[in-house]
Formats: C-alpha cells, sequence, structure tokens
C-alpha cells in the first residue's frame, strides 16, 4: 500500500470544504420542498462523495489505485456540477449560491485534472 499523505494539501482541503457546504446547502433546501427530495439527496451524494474519494485516495493500493480514486471524485464533481446547474436553472438555487458554488466546484474540478496529470506523469502506468 502506498500512502499519499496530501491531508494539509489543497485538494484535501478543498474537496471536504465544498463537502461541508453542500451538506449546509443540503440542509438548507430540505426545508423549502419535499417534491425535489431525490434531486437534493443526489447533490448531498455526489458532493460529499467528492472529498470522501480524494480521503480514500491517500490509502492507495499503487499509482493505478490513487489516479482511479481521483477519477472516480472527478466524476463526482462532475455530477454535482450538473446538479447545482439544474437546481439554478429551475430557480431552486439564487444566482449567488450558485456562482459561489460553482465556483468552488470548479476549483476542486481543476485541481482534481492537474492532481491526476501530475501522477500519470511522474507514475507512468506499464501495460
Amino acid at each position: 500500500m502506498i500512502h499519499y499523505n496530501r491531508e494539509g494539501g489543497p485538494l484535501h482541503i478543498k474537496s471536504y470544504n465544498f463537502a461541508i457546504r453542500i451538506v449546509k446547502m443540503f440542509l438548507h433546501f430540505t426545508d423549502n420542498d419535499w417534491k425535489l427530495q431525490a434531486i437534493y439527496k443526489q447533490v448531498l451524494r455526489s458532493g460529499t462523495s467528492i472529498s470522501a474519494n480524494v480521503h480514500e485516495s491517500e490509502f492507495a493500493q499503487s499509482p493505478s489505485d490513487f489516479i482511479s480514486k481521483l477519477h472516480i471524485a472527478l466524476k463526482e464533481a462532475n455530477e454535482t456540477m450538473n446538479w447545482l446547474n439544474l437546481l439554478h436553472d429551475t430557480g431552486y438555487l439564487n444566482d449567488k449560491g450558485f456562482e459561489s458554488m460553482a465556483q468552488d466546484g470548479s476549483e476542486v474540478i481543476a485541481l482534481l485534472v492537474s492532481s491526476i496529470k501530475t501522477i500519470k506523469k511522474n507514475n507512468p502506468i506499464k501495460n
């Protein structure tokens, strides 16, 4: 097992802080309209999964496993952005809230992409 200790790194911090914001947003939304519970639960699941996969990657068994965990986090981040856009475009997330969440989500995505590229460059996958 390879330990990629990134606990104090920007990706670790930003993905965790983004998860906190997602939870707080979810708690706010659940008071507003029970008819959208399914969507709220989806954004909660995908938005918190990003940080969970980043944390999981820290104890990857190999560089390939590390990359895989970060790819999963990237997919979850992309899904979260979809839900945020949907909530915004349907009027359930105001402009200010959306812009702030989208900015944070975009930063997490950029960090994930950069991390994946760096680990691939430094640890070429052998066929």
